[in-house]
């Protein structure tokens, strides 16, 4: 009998057989490259909510497209009922958008009986992410570090500074050259009464730099040998995980 009803397949009365197959085989492929997703994510900003997504997003596509079939009024319809839905959910990461992407694809190939498209795509799609995982694009070191130094006001400083920059960080970048102003301490005399007084800061300026350390380069050797650059007056060093920027 199901071989009847797939042979005698009509878009735009499609059978119960042939829908239950297209949104079980999307649901395996989708599937797939949810799996895929997480065992190559990286971060730890896996939540639960977009893997399901990545899954369920399959099979709406191809019940979708069971629905349209070949009618045009049809899919002119569902273009102005899904309009009107608001997604404001942001994805801030490109790579997040691409796994839902392909997860969308797949469901849209198989909702369209392209079922040797949507494995093929998929296949090549989950190796390719794989690959990519154990490659030198691959990014191991995400976090990106702000480093503050305050040194007198010469003009070598700044070779100084990413002379040593240079040695262990993969790129860097000056965000912010700062000239300092005289600063204001409050202290108490013996009889407790406060006195303000002025900490003169007028040969000081500051750098700001933002670094991403090489694979095998070492925090502590970093700090040592940025505080042996003469005259440096203060260090801090940072290290989290910034947002993707488009």
């Amino acid at each position: 009998m199901f071989d009847i009803e797939w042979l005698n397949y009509n878009p735009e009365t499609p059978s119960f057989y042939v829908v239950l197959l297209t949104t079980l085989f999307a649901f395996f492929l989708s599937s797939l490259i949810a799996i895929t997703y997480d065992l190559t994510t990286q971060s730890i900003y896996r939540r639960a909510h977009f893997l399901q997504s990545l899954i369920l997003i399959g099979i709406v596509a191809a019940t979708v497209m069971q629905a349209i079939g070949d009618s045009l009024a049809r899919g002119l319809g569902i273009i102005g009922a899904l309009s009107i839905i608001r997604f404001r959910t942001v994805l801030d990461d490109p790579r997040n958008i691409t796994f839902m992407f392909a997860s969308l694809g797949t469901g849209i190939a198989t909702g369209v009986l392209g079922f040797g498209v949507a494995l093929t795509g998929a296949i090549v799609f989950c190796l390719g992410a794989i690959i990519l995982r154990f490659s030198p694009m691959s990014n191991n070191n995400e976090l990106i570090g702000e480093i503050r130094l305050k040194v007198p006001k010469q003009d070598e400083q700044q070779d100084s500074i990413e002379r040593q920059l240079k040695g262990h960080c993969r790129d860097y970048e000056l965000e912010q050259i700062r000239f300092l102003t005289d600063k204001r301490v409050q202290n108490y005399t013996e009889e407790g009464i406060p006195v303000i007084e002025e900490q003169s800061r007028d040969n000081l300026q500051e750098f700001t730099y933002l670094i991403r350390l090489k694979d095998r380069a070492s925090i502590n050797q970093l700090a040592e040998d940025l505080n042996s650059i003469a005259g440096l007056e203060e260090l801090r060093l940072n290290f989290r995980k910034r947002p993707t920027k488009l």
